[in-house]
């Protein structure tokens, strides 16, 4: 920056460290829910349309796909979520030229790593669709859709990195826009290409790979815009080459977030496979257990994603103030986080518990029977997640204040040391019901473990806000003195 810029960019108070906690919450929040729903709406929005114009076998293939999906997920999380917490401290520490660096950092290895998923997932896909749970009557089906989308991992790998760099910009909403059109093209486009031009579950993958186009595009526009404010952060051509260092301190941050997405791959892989097999030895039958519950699974994401959200919206207010060493702030931003996640999953839940058959209704009705599995699955499976706001912010909050490991060891929790297990173990004793009560056991048991890592850095957190009263109190006193 030149001295003109550092000078205005010293003046510059950021919101992060000064504005009402309650306030930023909200503004940060907001907008990152409805990018976690608005990202839940690709798929769910394909098996909608999917349900009611190809049958169960189509979103059986979108089950199939959704680990595929979980994978790029799981490599933009890893860059846009480690990207957005390091940049968060590095602003809260007045370090505005290394923030910038890490957005264009960021932005091309997202890039790189786009091109490099597409070309492995289409080189083998047959072999991973099969090692997905794929069923010869569902491989067809699952090969049109996945193939298509795959197209586009690159854009949909900028949309994410770019979305959360936004929110650590102070844009928030801007995040959210940019998820916004695409999924409302997304809609538009859907019904037009299933029922209007008859092209099945490849018209729904051409819409996704379109709607995550027009999102990428409007999140680099944003970030290569002119503008004569130093606080915000700009794509330039000078960070164009990449500093491998640089990368790997935001991926060790943000390497909790692909955790949680690459295990969520694992488990659905295991639960796919568990779900045929055992749905082949029961009357259900093993595509209609692979349908019925990919159908939960995407309400879950959509339950989820309340606790996501909200996590998210607190990371960036979270990094800055650990950066500038706002302990009050830390705290406040934490419990507010963990009581509006767990407030808004519990009101989802209770609506599912209540009204489980219009939900399932939703995405097409092939028989009675379907429907009957499909709404036990929704209320024994989803029985505990309102448990999930807890370990979700918490696991965000460790990530925020530059504690990888903690974060990466919760993020591992219930699914992998859990959830996984619990998969493999039930059905042994209850079949494939064994697999609907494995959900609510992790959920529960996660809970706890969580708890046990989040009383001990409370406890030194409010050491810190004492030592900080303290400094602060000894400075009034100089000051008047």
């Amino acid at each position: 920056m030149t001295n003109a810029e550092t000078h205005n960019h010293n003046l510059y108070e950021n919101p992060l460290g000064t504005k009402p906690i309650g306030k930023l919450l909200v503004e940060f929040s907001v907008p990152a829910i409805i990018s976690c729903l608005i990202n839940s709406v690709y798929n769910i929005v394909d098996q909608v349309f999917i349900g009611q114009g190809v049958g169960y076998l189509g979103n059986a293939a979108t089950t199939i796909a959704f680990p595929i999906m979980t994978i790029l997920l799981a490599f933009g999380t890893l860059t846009g979520s480690g990207a957005g917490a390091y940049a968060a401290i590095r602003l809260g520490e007045k370090k505005h030229e290394w923030a910038e660096k890490t957005l264009n950092n960021a932005f091309w290895f997202s890039v790189l790593i786009g091109i490099v998923l597409m070309v492995l997932g289409l080189v083998f896909l047959t072999p991973i669709l099969r090692c997905f749970g794929a069923t010869e009557t569902v491989l067809p089906y699952a090969i049109d859709y996945t193939g298509i989308v795959l197209l586009g991992t690159p854009f949909n790998m900028v949309a994410i990195v770019l979305s959360n760099l936004a929110r650590t910009d102070g844009h928030p909403r801007l995040s959210m826009y940019g998820m916004l059109i695409g999924a409302a093209l997304n809609t538009i486009l859907d019904p037009i290409y299933i029922f209007v031009f008859h092209w099945g579950v490849k018209g729904a993958a051409i819409a996704t790979v379109t709607s995550q186009i027009i999102s990428a595009v409007v999140l680099t526009a944003y970030f290569m815009r002119s503008i004569d404010q130093p606080q915000h952060m700009q794509l330039r051509k000078q960070y164009i080459k990449l500093d491998a260092k640089l990368i790997v301190k935001f991926l060790v941050l943000g390497i909790s977030s692909g955790i949680t997405q690459g295990v969520a791959c694992l488990m659905q892989v295991v639960m796919n496979n568990s779900l045929v097999y055992y749905g082949n030895q029961s009357p259900i039958g093993g595509d209609v257990a692979l349908s019925a519950m990919g159908i939960v699974m995407k309400i879950a994401m959509i339950m989820a994603a309340f606790g996501v959200g909200i996590g998210i919206g607190a990371q960036p207010i979270l990094g800055y103030n650990r950066g500038a060493g706002h302990y009050h702030r830390i705290k406040k931003t934490y419990l507010l986080a963990i009581a509006f996640a767990t407030g808004l999953i519990f009101l989802c839940w209770i609506v599912c518990q209540v009204m489980p058959e219009p939900i399932i209704g939703l995405f097409g009705k092939e028989s009675q029977a379907f429907t009957d599995f499909a709404v036990k699955c929704l209320r024994i499976y989803l029985f505990s997640i309102f448990c999930a706001g807890f370990q979700i912010v918490s696991t965000n909050y460790f990530q925020a204040t530059g504690q990888p490991l903690k974060a990466s060891i919760l993020s591992m929790l219930r699914q992998l040391l859990l959830l996984i297990p619990l998969i493999l173990i039930l059905p042994l004793f209850w079949g494939l019901e064994g697999i609907l009560y494995s959900a609510p056991i992790a959920d529960a048991a996660s809970a706890v473990i969580v708890a046990i890592f989040i009383v001990p850095e409370m406890r030194k957190l409010q050491d810190n806000i004492h030592k900080e009263d303290m400094e602060a109190s000894q400075l009034q006193q100089e000051v008047a003195q």
